[in-house]
């Protein structure tokens, strides 16, 4: 039997705190709870965990420090925000911190249960597809990602730069999807600042004139969201 998916719960008020620890473990997971962000460091450092529910208005350090210090350590792991303020700038800082979702309180707590188990498993099949594939048909192109070659249709295959590589595959991956702006700058350049967005948009521009001899293959910019590699299947 598979072993419970360990969260780490970081919250400081101590009665709501307790009462969705138990509601989590009545529903099958181990659940780890620290009182404030400090404490919640130091427990995330000691621990393998699967998830972190982070509050984000916490004394000594809040939940906004403590995920940027927890994705320092593991650049993966499912965070999920609970906050008492609605405002649009806490949610856009959340997610440029690397939340997965967030959820305002007071809150349904099978809402948060469902939110969960769908980041888990979304996280799950994320990674095994990153892990085992590496042959990806885009139109008429074929990339191998593992030799980082680009052929369209019989013709001699271009060779990618690393980046642009790890670029189109994450975009392939994505297909016909939204690929977030921040998954893909934290992915692949490690970082999410002005120059390294900067940078990712010249990446992008080179593998559009790549991709361009199929006129069913395009890379749509979603303003302000991310990209879109988009095969229209004739």
């Amino acid at each position: 039997m598979e072993a419970n998916k360990k969260i780490l719960l970081v919250e400081d008020d101590p009665n709501f705190g307790s009462i969705l620890k138990d509601y989590l473990t009545m529903n099958d997971f181990d659940v780890t709870l620290a009182k404030n962000g400090m404490e919640g460091f130091e427990k995330f450092k000691k621990d393998t965990y699967n998830l972190c529910i982070l509050d984000v208005m916490m004394p000594y350090k809040d939940g906004f420090t403590l995920a940027r210090e927890i994705r320092d350590k593991n650049k993966e792991i499912p965070i999920i925000f609970l906050t008492a303020k609605t405002m649009k700038e806490d949610v856009l800082k959340g997610y440029k911190v690397g939340a997965d979702d967030y959820l305002n309180k007071p809150f349904d707590s099978e809402v948060l249960l469902m939110k969960i188990k769908a980041i888990m498993q979304r996280k799950t099949s994320e990674v095994k597809a990153e892990n085992t594939q590496f042959e990806f048909q885009i139109g008429k192109f074929n990339l191998n990602s593992k030799l980082r070659f680009l052929t369209f249709e019989n013709e001699e295959p271009i060779k990618l730069s690393p980046k642009e590589n790890d670029l189109l595959k994450m975009l392939a991956l994505y297909e016909n999807d939204l690929m977030p702006r921040e998954v893909a700058l934290t992915k692949i350049w490690r970082d999410d600042n002005y120059f390294t967005s900067r940078s990712m948009d010249v990446y992008i521009a080179k593998l559009r004139k790549y991709l361009k001899p199929d006129e069913n293959v395009e890379i749509l910019n979603i303003h302000g969201e991310g990209f879109r590699l988009v095969i229209n299947k004739k």
